[in-house]
């Protein structure tokens, strides 16, 4: 069986680095201004919401990865030769320090997996946050109008509409889940919205 040759295999690797770096910069592009934090579940791309795009962004970095390490591996040779440099006094400085580069780029993406997570703040308080929230805006209905929600949070209409995306001359006297299903929001946005309003005063 007839091996590849190793420019070929050279080209291979390059290859799916490169369109690895651009799908990868691509997904990254997307998830944060396309469909940007707090786009949920309701704004979708090519029927894939912000979540489904960040897990194929994850496994478009597991296989950059995968490329590289390949890359590298078919340049060891080189990288070692790099590293030593010409044989005279001082080589083996510079090989000691390219190796320490190496372990401290490979310690540095490691220390977040060792390292403890810290909350700030306990089960507890998310707990009564959570059910104040759900106290406070339990009555907002779908078929509410964004005046009417005012009358009875005293949220202006004017501040869930900004806070919602929504243009500025947008109706007021049309129902949430109506409004939402033309500027793609649902009734969790609005009690969301009408939530941090209140915890502002």
């Amino acid at each position: 069986m007839r091996l590849v040759k190793r420019t070929t295999l050279n080209f291979i690797i390059d290859s799916g680095g490169f369109a690895g770096f651009v799908f990868l910069t691509a997904t990254g592009v997307l998830v944060r201004y396309i469909l940007p934090p707090g786009s949920g579940h309701h704004t979708t791309l090519w029927g894939m919401d912000r979540h489904e795009w960040g897990a194929l962004h994850f496994w478009i970095a597991i296989g950059f990865l995968c490329i590289l390490t390949l890359h590298l591996f078919t340049h060891w040779r080189w990288i070692l030769s790099m590293m030593r440099g010409q044989p005279r006094e001082g080589s083996g400085v510079r090989f000691a320090l390219g190796l320490i580069g190496i372990l401290g780029v490979v310690a540095v993406a490691v220390t977040p997996f060792v390292s403890s997570v810290e909350r700030t703040r306990d089960i507890a308080s998310q707990r009564r946050e959570s059910s104040a929230l759900t106290q406070e805006s339990e009555f907002i209905r779908g078929r509410m109008t964004l005046s009417e929600i005012e009358q009875r949070t005293g949220v202006p209409a004017t501040y869930i509409i900004e806070h919602l995306g929504m243009p500025l001359d947008a109706p007021q006297n049309v129902g949430v889940t109506k409004l939402g299903k033309s500027f793609n929001f649902d009734i969790d946005d609005v009690r969301r919205v009408v939530s941090e309003y209140k915890d502002r005063e």
